[in-house]
């Protein structure tokens, strides 16, 4: 279903916001998998429900330059 998929782990609060921008950024779809969850990475609720220190999964099918600089931090 997706092209690509990393690993991350968010510490902070506005780590969170920072990603979720850039990912409402990207015209293609974003999802976060942690567990059995999956949230809409362009999701400010979601993604704050989740909570912090977690290792999640991201899975993306598409390239924006700015979004990958960001999962690679």
């Amino acid at each position: 279903m997706y092209d690509n998929k990393k690993v991350i782990k968010f510490n902070e609060v506005d780590e969170v916001k920072e990603f979720v921008n850039v990912a409402s950024s990207c015209d293609f779809d974003i999802d976060i998998q942690c567990r059995r969850a999956v949230i809409d990475a362009k999701s400010m609720l979601g993604m704050l429900a989740l909570g912090l220190n977690l290792d999640v999964t991201v899975c993306y099918g598409g390239e924006n330059q700015n979004f990958e600089k960001m999962v690679k931090r």
